[in-house]
Protein backbone atom coordinates (compact mmCIF):
# COMPACT_ATOMS: atom_id res chain seq x y z
CA UNK A 1 0.00 0.00 0.00
CA UNK A 2 1.19 3.46 -0.76
CA UNK A 3 0.81 5.87 1.94
CA UNK A 4 2.68 9.26 0.28
CA UNK A 5 0.40 12.06 -1.17
CA UNK A 6 0.52 15.54 -2.62
CA UNK A 7 -1.17 17.65 -0.42
CA UNK A 8 -1.79 21.25 -2.07
CA UNK A 9 -2.84 24.95 -0.82
CA UNK A 10 0.17 25.81 0.79
CA UNK A 11 -0.29 28.98 1.08
CA UNK A 12 -0.43 30.61 5.11
CA UNK A 13 1.49 27.22 5.98
CA UNK A 14 3.81 27.83 9.50
CA UNK A 15 6.75 25.71 10.10
CA UNK A 16 6.15 23.07 12.37
CA UNK A 17 9.88 22.74 14.11
CA UNK A 18 13.20 24.29 14.49
CA UNK A 19 14.87 22.56 11.73
CA UNK A 20 11.55 23.83 9.63
CA UNK A 21 10.18 20.67 8.41
CA UNK A 22 6.51 21.24 6.72
CA UNK A 23 3.55 19.22 7.33
CA UNK A 24 4.13 17.43 4.15
CA UNK A 25 6.50 15.70 5.85
CA UNK A 26 4.09 14.36 8.32
CA UNK A 27 0.97 13.95 5.81
CA UNK A 28 3.29 11.31 3.63
CA UNK A 29 2.04 8.98 6.23
CA UNK A 30 -1.35 9.17 5.86
CA UNK A 31 -3.40 7.30 3.55
CA UNK A 32 -3.88 8.90 -0.29
CA UNK A 33 -6.66 11.10 0.09
CA UNK A 34 -6.83 11.57 3.33
CA UNK A 35 -7.76 15.37 4.66
CA UNK A 36 -5.91 17.40 7.51
CA UNK A 37 -6.87 20.98 8.62
CA UNK A 38 -4.59 21.07 11.28
CA UNK A 39 -3.19 24.56 13.40
CA UNK A 40 -1.76 24.74 16.92
CA UNK A 41 -1.24 27.62 18.37
CA UNK A 42 0.33 29.11 22.15
CA UNK A 43 -2.05 29.86 25.18
CA UNK A 44 -2.54 33.57 24.71
CA UNK A 45 -0.48 34.04 21.61
CA UNK A 46 -2.44 35.98 18.79
CA UNK A 47 -0.86 34.13 16.02
CA UNK A 48 -0.48 30.39 15.38
CA UNK A 49 3.08 28.04 15.14
CA UNK A 50 1.21 25.81 12.74
CA UNK A 51 -1.74 26.95 10.08
CA UNK A 52 -2.47 24.49 7.91
CA UNK A 53 -5.86 24.74 6.20
CA UNK A 54 -7.34 25.64 9.39
CA UNK A 55 -10.08 28.10 7.98
CA UNK A 56 -10.89 24.36 6.48
CA UNK A 57 -14.59 23.01 7.60
CA UNK A 58 -14.82 19.76 8.86
CA UNK A 59 -16.86 17.38 10.66
CA UNK A 60 -15.96 18.04 14.83
CA UNK A 61 -16.74 14.27 16.01
CA UNK A 62 -16.67 14.32 19.46
CA UNK A 63 -14.30 17.45 19.70
CA UNK A 64 -18.11 19.24 19.92
CA UNK A 65 -18.40 17.91 23.34
CA UNK A 66 -15.61 20.98 24.38
CA UNK A 67 -17.63 23.41 23.39
CA UNK A 68 -20.97 21.54 24.54
CA UNK A 69 -19.46 21.73 27.92
CA UNK A 70 -18.02 25.17 28.34
CA UNK A 71 -21.40 26.21 27.58
CA UNK A 72 -23.12 24.52 29.90
CA UNK A 73 -20.38 25.83 32.38
CA UNK A 74 -20.68 29.38 31.50
CA UNK A 75 -24.71 28.56 31.58
CA UNK A 76 -25.89 26.39 34.07
CA UNK A 77 -22.38 26.48 36.69
CA UNK A 78 -20.35 23.62 38.03
CA UNK A 79 -23.49 22.72 40.49
CA UNK A 80 -26.03 22.80 38.73
CA UNK A 81 -27.88 19.42 39.22
CA UNK A 82 -30.38 17.55 37.45
CA UNK A 83 -33.37 17.05 39.18
CA UNK A 84 -36.33 14.31 39.08
CA UNK A 85 -39.69 14.49 41.00
CA UNK A 86 -42.51 12.68 42.22
CA UNK A 87 -45.38 15.18 43.02
CA UNK A 88 -49.32 15.95 43.39
CA UNK A 89 -51.42 18.39 44.13
CA UNK A 90 -53.77 15.86 45.74
CA UNK A 91 -53.65 15.23 49.63
CA UNK A 92 -52.47 12.34 51.37
CA UNK A 93 -55.91 10.83 53.96
CA UNK A 94 -56.31 7.55 55.39
CA UNK A 95 -53.38 5.76 52.78
CA UNK A 96 -54.90 7.28 49.61
CA UNK A 97 -53.28 9.65 47.30
CA UNK A 98 -56.42 11.91 46.21
CA UNK A 99 -55.25 13.03 42.74
CA UNK A 100 -52.63 11.85 40.43
CA UNK A 101 -49.06 11.00 40.95
CA UNK A 102 -46.76 13.05 38.24
CA UNK A 103 -43.64 11.72 37.84
CA UNK A 104 -41.20 15.22 36.63
CA UNK A 105 -38.69 13.99 34.63
CA UNK A 106 -35.35 16.12 33.92
CA UNK A 107 -33.57 14.69 31.51
CA UNK A 108 -30.97 13.27 34.09
CA UNK A 109 -28.70 11.16 31.78
CA UNK A 110 -27.36 9.57 35.22
CA UNK A 111 -31.15 8.67 36.89
CA UNK A 112 -30.95 4.66 37.88
CA UNK A 113 -33.88 2.01 38.49
CA UNK A 114 -32.20 2.08 42.63
CA UNK A 115 -32.95 5.43 42.30
CA UNK A 116 -36.56 5.42 41.28
CA UNK A 117 -36.76 2.64 43.78
CA UNK A 118 -35.57 4.97 46.50
CA UNK A 119 -38.18 7.61 45.64
CA UNK A 120 -41.13 5.13 45.70
CA UNK A 121 -39.97 3.99 49.25
CA UNK A 122 -40.20 7.92 49.82
CA UNK A 123 -43.77 7.62 49.05
CA UNK A 124 -44.76 4.17 50.66
CA UNK A 125 -42.92 6.09 54.26
CA UNK A 126 -45.24 8.64 53.88
CA UNK A 127 -48.02 6.21 54.12
CA UNK A 128 -48.84 6.15 50.32
CA UNK A 129 -50.80 2.60 50.02
CA UNK A 130 -52.92 3.35 47.36
CA UNK A 131 -52.85 6.72 44.20
CA UNK A 132 -56.53 7.60 43.28
CA UNK A 133 -55.90 8.98 40.36
CA UNK A 134 -53.61 8.67 37.13
CA UNK A 135 -49.54 7.85 37.02
CA UNK A 136 -48.20 10.91 34.46
CA UNK A 137 -45.22 10.63 32.77
CA UNK A 138 -44.31 14.54 32.26
CA UNK A 139 -41.69 14.99 30.11
CA UNK A 140 -42.20 18.51 29.14
CA UNK A 141 -38.38 19.59 30.12
CA UNK A 142 -37.70 18.58 26.48
CA UNK A 143 -40.31 18.88 23.23
CA UNK A 144 -39.93 17.74 19.32
CA UNK A 145 -37.60 14.76 18.25
CA UNK A 146 -35.24 12.94 20.79
CA UNK A 147 -33.17 11.92 17.59
CA UNK A 148 -30.64 14.86 16.52
CA UNK A 149 -30.94 15.36 12.55
CA UNK A 150 -27.97 14.23 10.52
CA UNK A 151 -27.73 10.81 12.84
CA UNK A 152 -26.96 7.64 10.95
CA UNK A 153 -29.99 5.29 10.84
CA UNK A 154 -28.17 2.26 11.31
CA UNK A 155 -26.95 3.75 14.89
CA UNK A 156 -29.83 4.67 16.67
CA UNK A 157 -30.31 1.08 18.13
CA UNK A 158 -26.55 1.34 19.52
CA UNK A 159 -26.36 1.83 23.00
CA UNK A 160 -23.83 4.68 22.02
CA UNK A 161 -26.45 6.61 20.32
CA UNK A 162 -29.07 6.15 22.64
CA UNK A 163 -32.31 8.98 21.78
CA UNK A 164 -31.97 11.51 25.09
CA UNK A 165 -34.88 12.13 26.23
CA UNK A 166 -36.19 13.68 29.16
CA UNK A 167 -37.01 10.18 30.92
CA UNK A 168 -33.77 8.31 31.61
CA UNK A 169 -33.13 5.09 33.58
CA UNK A 170 -30.09 3.21 33.71
CA UNK A 171 -29.15 4.94 30.63
CA UNK A 172 -32.15 3.25 28.41
CA UNK A 173 -30.02 0.58 27.52
CA UNK A 174 -31.12 -2.90 27.52
CA UNK A 175 -29.52 -6.50 26.81
CA UNK A 176 -30.59 -9.69 25.82
CA UNK A 177 -29.12 -13.48 24.97
CA UNK A 178 -29.37 -14.67 21.85
CA UNK A 179 -29.42 -18.37 21.50
CA UNK A 180 -29.21 -20.49 17.89
CA UNK A 181 -31.31 -22.94 17.37
CA UNK A 182 -30.38 -26.71 17.17
CA UNK A 183 -31.32 -27.58 14.24
CA UNK A 184 -29.99 -25.48 11.11
CA UNK A 185 -32.75 -23.35 9.61
CA UNK A 186 -34.74 -23.08 12.37
CA UNK A 187 -35.27 -19.63 14.30
CA UNK A 188 -33.08 -18.97 17.20
CA UNK A 189 -34.68 -17.37 20.07
CA UNK A 190 -33.95 -14.53 22.33
CA UNK A 191 -33.98 -14.13 26.37
CA UNK A 192 -34.51 -11.15 27.87
CA UNK A 193 -34.18 -10.06 31.97
CA UNK A 194 -38.05 -9.85 33.30
CA UNK A 195 -36.68 -6.51 35.17
CA UNK A 196 -36.52 -4.85 31.19
CA UNK A 197 -39.99 -3.61 30.28
CA UNK A 198 -39.44 -4.28 26.67
CA UNK A 199 -40.91 -6.68 23.77
CA UNK A 200 -38.41 -8.75 21.85
CA UNK A 201 -39.19 -11.20 18.99
CA UNK A 202 -36.89 -13.30 16.54
CA UNK A 203 -37.10 -13.77 12.99
CA UNK A 204 -33.38 -14.98 13.17
CA UNK A 205 -32.85 -18.29 10.90
CA UNK A 206 -30.08 -20.37 12.32
CA UNK A 207 -27.60 -21.71 9.94
CA UNK A 208 -25.22 -24.50 10.09
CA UNK A 209 -21.65 -24.04 11.30
CA UNK A 210 -19.14 -23.99 7.92
CA UNK A 211 -22.25 -22.89 6.00
CA UNK A 212 -21.75 -20.93 2.65
CA UNK A 213 -24.35 -17.87 4.15
CA UNK A 214 -22.38 -17.32 6.76
CA UNK A 215 -20.10 -15.14 5.45
CA UNK A 216 -22.50 -12.27 5.18
CA UNK A 217 -24.88 -13.81 7.57
CA UNK A 218 -26.43 -10.37 9.25
CA UNK A 219 -28.84 -9.59 12.17
CA UNK A 220 -30.60 -6.45 12.18
CA UNK A 221 -32.94 -5.23 14.40
CA UNK A 222 -36.13 -3.62 13.90
CA UNK A 223 -37.74 -1.12 16.68
CA UNK A 224 -41.68 -0.46 16.86
CA UNK A 225 -43.78 0.91 19.21
CA UNK A 226 -43.43 0.95 23.01
CA UNK A 227 -40.03 -0.90 23.12
CA UNK A 228 -41.30 -3.49 20.39
CA UNK A 229 -37.88 -4.97 18.78
CA UNK A 230 -37.46 -7.56 16.40
CA UNK A 231 -34.53 -9.57 15.17
CA UNK A 232 -34.04 -10.41 11.66
CA UNK A 233 -31.56 -12.00 9.49
CA UNK A 234 -29.15 -14.71 10.41
CA UNK A 235 -26.83 -16.50 12.65
CA UNK A 236 -24.28 -19.59 12.64
CA UNK A 237 -24.66 -22.38 15.56
CA UNK A 238 -22.66 -21.94 18.85
CA UNK A 239 -22.23 -23.04 21.88
CA UNK A 240 -22.85 -19.82 24.04
CA UNK A 241 -25.68 -17.44 23.74
CA UNK A 242 -24.82 -14.20 21.81
CA UNK A 243 -24.92 -11.03 23.76
CA UNK A 244 -26.70 -7.90 22.70
CA UNK A 245 -27.65 -5.06 23.54
CA UNK A 246 -29.82 -1.85 22.35
CA UNK A 247 -31.06 1.42 22.85
CA UNK A 248 -34.41 2.37 24.32
CA UNK A 249 -36.49 4.13 21.75
CA UNK A 250 -39.30 5.36 23.81
CA UNK A 251 -37.79 6.79 26.84
CA UNK A 252 -41.04 8.01 28.22
CA UNK A 253 -42.73 4.87 28.01
CA UNK A 254 -40.05 2.63 29.67
CA UNK A 255 -39.56 4.95 32.25
CA UNK A 256 -43.74 4.55 33.12
CA UNK A 257 -43.27 1.08 33.02
CA UNK A 258 -40.08 1.04 35.32
CA UNK A 259 -42.25 3.17 37.98
CA UNK A 260 -45.47 1.68 37.75
CA UNK A 261 -43.04 -2.00 38.56
CA UNK A 262 -41.87 -0.17 41.63
CA UNK A 263 -44.80 1.25 42.82
CA UNK A 264 -46.52 -2.20 42.77
CA UNK A 265 -44.10 -4.35 44.55
CA UNK A 266 -43.87 -1.41 47.00
CA UNK A 267 -47.73 -2.28 47.33
CA UNK A 268 -48.77 0.98 46.10
CA UNK A 269 -52.07 0.44 43.99
CA UNK A 270 -52.35 2.91 40.92
CA UNK A 271 -56.73 3.82 40.17
CA UNK A 272 -56.05 5.36 37.21
CA UNK A 273 -53.62 4.57 34.65
CA UNK A 274 -50.26 5.26 33.03
CA UNK A 275 -50.39 8.44 31.02
CA UNK A 276 -47.53 10.42 28.75
CA UNK A 277 -47.77 13.95 29.65
CA UNK A 278 -45.55 16.42 27.12
CA UNK A 279 -47.33 19.53 28.44
CA UNK A 280 -46.17 20.98 31.66
CA UNK A 281 -48.35 19.36 34.82
CA UNK A 282 -49.44 22.24 37.49
CA UNK A 283 -46.41 22.38 39.96
CA UNK A 284 -47.51 20.13 43.04
CA UNK A 285 -45.94 19.17 46.49
CA UNK A 286 -42.73 17.34 46.08
CA UNK A 287 -43.19 13.90 47.77
CA UNK A 288 -39.65 12.43 46.49
CA UNK A 289 -36.89 13.67 44.88
CA UNK A 290 -33.51 12.77 43.37
CA UNK A 291 -30.81 15.03 41.79
CA UNK A 292 -27.67 13.72 39.77
CA UNK A 293 -23.95 14.69 41.09
CA UNK A 294 -22.90 18.44 40.52
CA UNK A 295 -22.83 19.50 36.40
CA UNK A 296 -18.60 19.60 36.91
CA UNK A 297 -18.70 15.73 37.97
CA UNK A 298 -21.12 15.01 34.85
CA UNK A 299 -19.11 17.02 32.42
CA UNK A 300 -15.71 15.19 33.50
CA UNK A 301 -17.44 11.87 32.67
CA UNK A 302 -18.98 13.01 29.54
CA UNK A 303 -15.03 14.22 28.15
CA UNK A 304 -12.95 11.57 29.59
CA UNK A 305 -15.41 9.05 28.15
CA UNK A 306 -16.69 10.64 25.30
CA UNK A 307 -20.31 10.04 26.70
CA UNK A 308 -23.22 11.01 23.84
CA UNK A 309 -25.90 10.64 26.51
CA UNK A 310 -24.79 13.08 28.96
CA UNK A 311 -23.60 15.49 25.70
CA UNK A 312 -26.75 15.53 24.19
CA UNK A 313 -28.93 16.02 27.17
CA UNK A 314 -26.78 18.72 28.90
CA UNK A 315 -26.85 20.31 25.49
CA UNK A 316 -31.05 20.38 25.10
CA UNK A 317 -30.77 21.90 28.41
CA UNK A 318 -28.83 24.41 28.09
CA UNK A 319 -31.26 25.55 25.31
CA UNK A 320 -34.01 24.91 28.12
CA UNK A 321 -32.49 26.87 30.55
CA UNK A 322 -31.34 29.56 28.15
CA UNK A 323 -34.66 30.84 26.74
CA UNK A 324 -36.92 29.09 28.83
CA UNK A 325 -38.66 27.05 26.68
CA UNK A 326 -38.42 22.84 26.07
CA UNK A 327 -35.42 21.72 25.50
CA UNK A 328 -34.98 21.41 21.64
CA UNK A 329 -32.07 20.91 19.40
CA UNK A 330 -32.43 24.20 17.63
CA UNK A 331 -32.87 25.70 20.89
CA UNK A 332 -29.83 24.08 22.61
CA UNK A 333 -27.95 25.44 18.87
CA UNK A 334 -29.22 28.62 19.47
CA UNK A 335 -28.24 29.32 22.96
CA UNK A 336 -24.41 27.58 22.47
CA UNK A 337 -24.16 29.88 19.65
CA UNK A 338 -25.41 32.46 22.05
CA UNK A 339 -23.64 32.08 25.42
CA UNK A 340 -20.13 31.66 23.71
CA UNK A 341 -20.49 35.13 21.76
CA UNK A 342 -21.90 36.89 24.69
CA UNK A 343 -19.91 35.21 27.86
CA UNK A 344 -16.39 34.24 26.18
CA UNK A 345 -16.02 36.80 22.68
CA UNK A 346 -16.23 33.56 20.43
CA UNK A 347 -17.83 34.37 17.71
CA UNK A 348 -19.11 30.75 15.98
CA UNK A 349 -19.03 32.43 12.36
CA UNK A 350 -20.47 29.86 9.44
CA UNK A 351 -19.96 26.51 12.84
CA UNK A 352 -22.53 24.37 12.14
CA UNK A 353 -24.00 22.89 15.22
CA UNK A 354 -26.79 20.25 15.63
CA UNK A 355 -26.45 18.32 18.67
CA UNK A 356 -23.82 18.39 21.73
CA UNK A 357 -22.31 14.91 21.16
CA UNK A 358 -21.17 15.15 17.59
CA UNK A 359 -22.30 12.28 16.80
CA UNK A 360 -24.64 14.22 13.73
CA UNK A 361 -22.97 14.11 10.15
CA UNK A 362 -24.56 17.61 9.77
CA UNK A 363 -22.02 19.67 12.28
CA UNK A 364 -19.41 21.64 10.63
CA UNK A 365 -16.45 23.25 12.31
CA UNK A 366 -12.99 24.67 11.09
CA UNK A 367 -9.73 24.01 13.41
CA UNK A 368 -9.48 27.99 13.54
CA UNK A 369 -13.20 28.32 15.24
CA UNK A 370 -12.35 25.30 17.69
CA UNK A 371 -8.56 27.08 18.72
CA UNK A 372 -10.82 30.26 19.88
CA UNK A 373 -12.95 27.66 22.12
CA UNK A 374 -9.49 26.27 23.47
CA UNK A 375 -7.54 29.68 23.95
CA UNK A 376 -10.48 31.20 25.81
CA UNK A 377 -10.58 27.78 28.03
CA UNK A 378 -6.70 27.93 28.37
CA UNK A 379 -6.62 31.50 29.65
CA UNK A 380 -9.27 31.21 31.99
CA UNK A 381 -8.61 27.41 33.52
CA UNK A 382 -8.34 28.53 37.12
CA UNK A 383 -11.92 29.69 37.00
CA UNK A 384 -13.14 27.18 34.72
CA UNK A 385 -10.72 23.94 35.99
CA UNK A 386 -11.82 22.98 32.59
CA UNK A 387 -8.04 21.02 31.42
CA UNK A 388 -8.70 18.02 34.13
CA UNK A 389 -11.67 17.32 32.86
CA UNK A 390 -10.12 15.97 29.57
CA UNK A 391 -8.65 12.50 28.81
CA UNK A 392 -5.05 12.54 29.88
CA UNK A 393 -2.35 10.96 26.79
CA UNK A 394 -1.03 6.93 28.34
CA UNK A 395 -2.96 7.87 31.72
CA UNK A 396 -7.11 7.46 31.24
CA UNK A 397 -10.29 8.27 29.18
CA UNK A 398 -10.22 8.45 25.43
CA UNK A 399 -6.65 8.70 25.41
CA UNK A 400 -5.20 5.80 27.35
CA UNK A 401 -4.51 3.67 24.50
CA UNK A 402 -3.78 6.37 21.46
CA UNK A 403 -0.44 4.79 20.10
CA UNK A 404 0.28 7.45 18.33
CA UNK A 405 1.08 10.08 21.59
CA UNK A 406 2.12 7.34 23.22
CA UNK A 407 4.79 6.72 20.27
CA UNK A 408 5.43 10.43 20.59
CA UNK A 409 6.65 10.18 24.12
CA UNK A 410 3.76 12.59 25.14
CA UNK A 411 2.11 10.13 27.80
CA UNK A 412 0.63 12.45 30.67
CA UNK A 413 1.67 15.88 28.23
CA UNK A 414 -1.43 15.65 26.23
CA UNK A 415 -5.24 16.74 27.21
CA UNK A 416 -7.28 16.50 24.78
CA UNK A 417 -10.80 15.61 23.39
CA UNK A 418 -10.70 12.45 21.06
CA UNK A 419 -13.48 12.17 17.69
CA UNK A 420 -14.16 9.38 15.79
CA UNK A 421 -16.21 8.48 12.98
CA UNK A 422 -16.03 6.26 10.34
CA UNK A 423 -12.91 7.94 8.56
CA UNK A 424 -12.28 10.57 10.86
CA UNK A 425 -9.90 10.76 13.77
CA UNK A 426 -9.85 14.10 15.44
CA UNK A 427 -7.99 15.52 18.37
CA UNK A 428 -8.02 18.97 20.47
CA UNK A 429 -6.82 20.07 23.18
CA UNK A 430 -3.56 21.19 24.87
CA UNK A 431 -0.15 19.63 25.16
CA UNK A 432 2.43 20.94 28.02
CA UNK A 433 5.90 21.34 25.92
CA UNK A 434 9.42 20.26 26.15
CA UNK A 435 10.30 23.57 27.17
CA UNK A 436 7.73 24.11 29.85
CA UNK A 437 5.05 26.14 27.22
CA UNK A 438 1.38 25.55 26.79
CA UNK A 439 0.10 24.76 23.40
CA UNK A 440 -3.18 24.60 21.93
CA UNK A 441 -3.77 22.45 18.82
CA UNK A 442 -6.71 21.13 16.71
CA UNK A 443 -6.53 18.05 14.26
CA UNK A 444 -9.15 17.45 12.11
CA UNK A 445 -8.24 14.25 10.08
CA UNK A 446 -11.18 12.57 7.49
CA UNK A 447 -11.73 10.75 4.33
CA UNK A 448 -8.81 8.16 6.12
CA UNK A 449 -9.24 4.77 4.05
CA UNK A 450 -7.14 1.73 3.56
CA UNK A 451 -8.20 -1.17 1.40
CA UNK A 452 -9.67 -4.28 2.37
CA UNK A 453 -6.59 -6.24 2.80
CA UNK A 454 -4.82 -3.97 5.10
CA UNK A 455 -8.46 -3.57 7.35
CA UNK A 456 -6.48 -5.02 10.46
CA UNK A 457 -3.49 -2.97 10.31
CA UNK A 458 -5.32 0.77 9.20
CA UNK A 459 -4.19 2.66 12.40
CA UNK A 460 -0.80 2.11 11.66
CA UNK A 461 -0.55 5.34 8.91
CA UNK A 462 -2.19 7.39 12.02
CA UNK A 463 -0.17 5.92 14.18
CA UNK A 464 3.16 7.15 12.47
CA UNK A 465 2.07 10.20 11.50
CA UNK A 466 0.41 11.33 15.31
CA UNK A 467 3.77 9.78 16.73
CA UNK A 468 6.02 11.72 14.05
CA UNK A 469 4.24 15.20 14.72
CA UNK A 470 3.80 15.51 18.01
CA UNK A 471 6.74 14.11 19.16
CA UNK A 472 7.90 17.06 17.10
CA UNK A 473 5.54 19.71 18.38
CA UNK A 474 6.32 18.97 21.93
CA UNK A 475 10.37 19.07 21.06
CA UNK A 476 10.68 22.24 19.16
CA UNK A 477 8.23 24.62 21.32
Amino acid sequence: MRFSRLLTGLTGIFMLCAHGAPVENYTEYLPTGTNLALIAQKIGATTPEIDYHSQQMALPASTLKVITALAALLQLGPDYRFSTTLESTGAINNGVLEGNLVARFGGDPTLTRQQLRNMVAGLRKQGVQRIAGNLLIDTSVFASHDKAPGWPWNDLTQCFSTPPGAAIVDRNCFSVSLYSASKPGDIAFIRVASYYPVHMFSQVRTLAKGSPDAQYCELDVVPGELNRFTLTGCMTQRADPLPLAFAIQDGASYAGAILKSELKQAGIEISGTLLRQTQPTVPGKILAQVYSAPLHDLLRIMLKKSDNMIADTVFRTIGHERFKVPGTWRAGSDAVRQILRQQAGIDLGNTIIVDGSGLSRHDLISPATMMQVLQYIGQHDQTLNFISMLPLAGVDGTLLYRAGLHEAGVDGKVSAKTGSLQGVYNLAGFMTTASGGHIAFVQYLSGYAVPPEDQKTRRIPLVRFESRLYKDIYQNN
